[in-house]
């Protein structure tokens, strides 16, 4: 069976190296995972070319939206958010997953930030940093982390309309503000889902405990660690980074695509020995 990444760019991806030692693990000789470049106006025609031995895809940027239109069955979470981060072929149809949400919500648990005891709602603050659409996924975090709102910051209030629906289609209650105007200094959780340096404003924040919150999780896996969580380190604040996002999404994609348990310290170790281009 085959599975990919796709994505532009695609060379620095460490997919490939979490799938490959989950299959190995698993047992799974005849199975391969390769990353494949691919942007928005070729992923009609590949997805087109993936036949009955094909068993999912992987997505990354600029694809997690775009691929939507293009699925047969998109599950609940994928539809709440607007983006499907997996595709799972099965009965000669494609079928749309959002592992990105679990992954946060995973990495963030590894960090220390496990909600509410007893299932009762979380009072929680989150400050999320940016409105694309890991913002989207990172809405759905808090949701279900069990806060029922969040202070989305973002450059551009009129380009956050995706975001907007999803917090309507979650019923997650969200404020906008200005990417760096001062907002609750203390979150309980911090999500960056800006590119590396994009956040230097809220570092400084932290650096000079004008921001401290009590758990920060970045997405960002290289460079690492970015200034975002530098600060944070040093402040002795609890830090998710973008690799234990990557592991955690790719294990739930390795269970939907196999069928069977992902070998998660396997995967780790793997990520822990790999070198990023």
């Amino acid at each position: 069976m085959r599975a990919a990444v796709l994505g532009a760019p695609i060379a620095h991806s460490l997919s490939p190296v979490l799938h490959r030692a989950a299959y190995q693990a698993l047992g799974l000789t005849g199975w391969s995972y390769e990353a494949i470049e691919c942007d928005e106006a070729r992923l009609p025609a590949v997805l087109g070319g993936c036949g009955p031995d094909w068993a999912g895809l992987s997505l990354t940027m600029p694809l997690k939206r775009a691929v939507l239109p293009l699925l047969d069955e998109i599950e609940p979470l994928a539809r709440e958010v607007g983006a499907a981060n997996t595709v799972v072929f099965s009965g000669g149809r494609r079928h749309g997953h959002n592992t990105d949400v679990p992954g946060m919500i995973a990495a963030l648990a590894e960090a220390g930030a496990t909600g509410a005891p007893d299932g009762a709602p979380w009072q929680a603050t989150v400050l999320i940093l940016g409105g694309g659409a890991t913002a989207c996924s990172a809405l759905a975090a808090a949701q279900g982390l069990g806060a029922a709102q969040a202070t989305v910051a973002v450059r551009d209030p009129a380009r956050a309309q995706d975001l907007l629906a999803a917090a309507e289609r979650l019923a997650v209650a969200i404020t906008l503000t200005g990417f760096g105007t001062p907002q609750d200094d203390a979150p309980d959780v911090l999500i960056s889902t800006v590119p590396a340096g994009a956040a230097d404003i809220y570092a400084e924040r932290i650096a000079g405990g004008g921001l401290v919150p009590r758990h920060l999780l970045d997405v960002v896996y290289h460079p690492w660690p970015t200034p975002l969580a530098a600060a944070a380190q040093e402040a002795n604040i609890p830090v998710a980074g973008g690799l234990a996002l990557l592991l955690h999404q790719a294990a739930h994609q390795v269970t939907l695509m196999t069928g069977k348990p992902a070998p998660l310290e396997t995967m780790r170790q793997a990520l822990g020995s790999a070198s990023i281009r």
